[in-house]
């Protein structure tokens, strides 16, 4: 500790100088102070284990006054090279300093990178994460703690469209290093040690059914321009625009000539990119509105009719979706709505798809 606090000092005099800008190392600083964090845990964690009897050791991958340039790999691989794992436990820092730079790359998920990235490169039979609740068909706040059930088991796909709707399992990255090396993946609730929790992996589902309801507010960015029939490049020149704002794009659908893009992120950036899209498509018409978006997720919802079922639902419980998309791969149903409506909306796709038990796989077509 005392030696991160010399280093801050030494910092903070050496951005005294008008060369220096303090904030061109703000991102070092949070690694520094991560990996600081995370020794001090994973340290006092292999200490505890000690004290009852378990042969664990302490793994410091944070690089704290290691001048090397090491890959996130070759990071773990030098720290993991001398560990018996038939005979000790190791305790890993979740923080790794590398090259990449993990907390620029990854952010607040760095720790489950590289979880993932030791159990992709050891061939773990399994890769457990702890959360404070199961991974469940919906959020037990909106359609009751009686009413939703624990998944069990669902695959990577399913996975990836949760991370979409912003209900993340586990960082995409993380599960795509798993995936890629054919790592199962669980995930547990903490507080209920006993239960298996809920198994991921690549297996497809043994039957249609509907998994999970899940939702998120959006804003919807359309750009309306006549003479874009039969053009090429529309699609190409908006996503450039949203790539570089860096504006998150949950869905997209188009027609002959509009282009609507879903996305999650904050309205300044939005208003900069209408900016940029206005300067370029100046006879374009663009609009933006706050809405939100609900989601029924599934393995496999073929046969089901979900569409058509909730929107019959829908109506009876005077929710008018602004916009409905199912793709050819039958993973998933998407349902824009008033941002007054989601919870609702989610209550009511739930209980047709889930927990009146309506869409039985007996049912599919």
């Amino acid at each position: 500790i005392e030696g991160a606090r010399n280093c801050l000092i030494d910092l903070q005099r050496i951005c005294s100088y008008g060369h220096f800008r303090l904030s061109q190392h703000m991102l070092i600083i949070r690694e520094l102070l991560s990996g600081l964090g995370e020794a001090h845990s994973a340290y006092v964690t292999a200490l505890l284990l000690g004290q009852h009897g378990i042969n664990s050791r302490f793994v410091d991958l944070s690089g704290w006054r290691d001048d090397r340039e090491c890959s996130l790999s070759e990071r773990i691989k030098d720290g993991l090279k001398d560990i018996d794992f038939s005979t000790e436990m190791p305790i890993v820092t979740g923080y790794a300093q590398c090259a990449e730079g993990l907390m620029r790359e990854f952010d607040r998920g760095y720790s489950e990178v590289t979880f993932s990235q030791i159990a992709a490169i050891m061939g773990a039979r399994e890769a457990v994460i702890h959360k404070e609740f199961h991974l469940s068909s919906a959020d037990p706040k909106l359609v009751g703690a009686d009413n939703v059930r624990k998944l069990g088991h669902t695959n990577y796909d399913v996975a990836d469209q949760l991370s979409n709707m912003g209900m993340e399992a586990i960082h995409p990255k993380a599960a795509k290093a798993l995936r890629q090396a054919d790592v199962p993946l669980r995930v547990t609730n903490a507080f209920e040690p006993d239960d298996p929790g809920t198994l991921i992996d690549d297996k497809p589902a043994e039957r249609p059914e509907a998994e999970i309801v899940t939702g998120l507010d959006v804003y919807a960015l359309e750009l309306f321009e006549q003479d874009m029939v039969g053009v090429k490049g529309y699609d190409t020149s908006v996503l450039e625009v949203l790539t570089r704002h860096r504006v998150r794009i949950v869905s997209k659908t188009s027609n002959a000539n509009t282009i609507t893009h879903y996305v999650d992120a904050p309205l300044k950036a939005i208003r900069r990119v209408e900016r940029d899209l206005k300067e370029r498509y100046p006879q374009s018409e663009l609009a933006v509105r706050a809405l939100s978006m609900a989601a029924v997720i599934g393995r496999d919802l073929s046969g089901l009719r979900v569409m058509s079922r909730c929107l019959t639902r829908l109506e009876d419980v005077g929710v008018e979706p602004v916009a409905v998309q199912q793709t050819t791969r039958c993973v998933d149903v998407q349902f824009v709505v008033p941002r007054r409506d989601l919870e609702r909306t989610i209550q009511t796709l739930h209980e047709v798809c889930i927990s009146s038990g309506e869409l039985a796989p007996a049912q599919a077509a």
